[in-house]
C-alpha cells in the first residue's frame, strides 16, 4: 500500500491537474462551472488532442459559453470563430450546431442548470450518465470524461475512475480497482488522480517519468 500511494502522489504531483482546471474552470456545484465542464467534455470526446480542446473551451467561454442562455445568445459562426482560434478546427462546424442544440436542450429541460439533472438522477451513476449522453456530440465517453471531472463536487459519483483511467493504472503499477486506488489519495484528490491517470495513457513519456522517480 505505501508503494502504491507513493506511485499515487507523484502521479498527483507530476500530472493531476484536472482539464477543468487547464481550461481555467473553478468547479463548483454551481451552474455556470458546470455547464462549462459539460462544454469540455464535448469538446474532448472528440478525436482531438486534449490541449486543442482545453484552448477552446477557453475560448468559448470568452466568447460567452459560460451558460446555456449565453451560447443562445451567441451567433452559429462566433462559436465556429471561437473554435477556429483554438485551432480544432476539423469539427468546428459541426461541434457549433451541437454546443448550440445542447445549450436549448439544457434550457428546455432543466432550466439551463445541471444541478436539476443531479437531482433526477438520484445519485444513481447510470441514471447520471445516461441524462448526460441525451447532449448532442456526448456520448459515452463524454460522460465518463464529466463524471471523472465532477465527482470532485459530487460526491455521490465517487470513485469514478473509468477504462480509461484504469489502463493508466495498469501502466504505472497501481491496482486497476477503483476502490483500490481511492484510497490511495483523499476523496478531493480523485479526480486529480483520474486526470492523471488519463494522461499516462495518452502520453509514454510521462509512464517514463513516474517510473524513472519509483527507481
Amino acid at each position: 500500500m505505501s508503494k502504491h500511494k507513493d506511485i499515487a502522489r507523484r502521479l498527483l504531483d507530476q500530472a493531476g491537474q484536472t482539464y477543468a482546471e487547464q481550461a481555467g474552470i473553478r468547479l463548483a456545484d454551481k451552474p455556470s462551472p458546470l455547464y462549462r465542464l459539460l462544454v469540455l467534455s464535448v469538446l474532448l470526446s472528440t478525436r482531438i488532442r486534449a490541449d486543442i480542446a482545453v484552448a477552446a473551451a477557453r475560448e468559448l467561454a470568452g466568447t460567452g459559453c459560460a451558460t446555456p442562455r449565453g451560447t443562445l445568445k451567441t451567433t452559429w459562426q462566433q462559436r465556429v470563430d471561437a473554435l477556429g482560434r483554438a485551432h480544432y478546427v476539423r469539427y468546428d462546424e459541426s461541434t457549433s450546431t451541437a454546443l448550440g442544440d445542447g445549450a436549448q436542450l439544457l434550457v428546455d429541460d432543466y432550466r439551463g442548470d445541471l444541478r436539476r439533472l443531479r437531482e433526477e438522477a438520484g445519485g444513481d451513476v447510470a441514471k447520471t450518465r445516461a441524462a448526460l449522453e441525451r447532449t448532442p456530440r456526448l456520448g459515452p465517453v463524454g460522460s465518463a470524461i464529466f463524471c471523472r471531472e465532477a465527482q470532485q463536487v459530487w460526491p455521490e459519483l465517487r470513485p469514478f475512475l473509468d477504462d480509461k483511467a484504469l489502463t493508466g493504472a495498469r501502466r504505472v503499477g497501481l491496482p486497476d480497482n477503483p476502490r483500490a486506488l481511492a484510497r490511495l489519495v483523499s476523496p478531493d484528490e480523485l479526480a486529480g488522480l483520474a486526470a492523471g491517470l488519463v494522461r499516462v495513457t495518452l502520453d509514454k513519456r510521462l509512464v517514463d517519468a513516474i517510473a524513472k522517480d519509483r527507481a
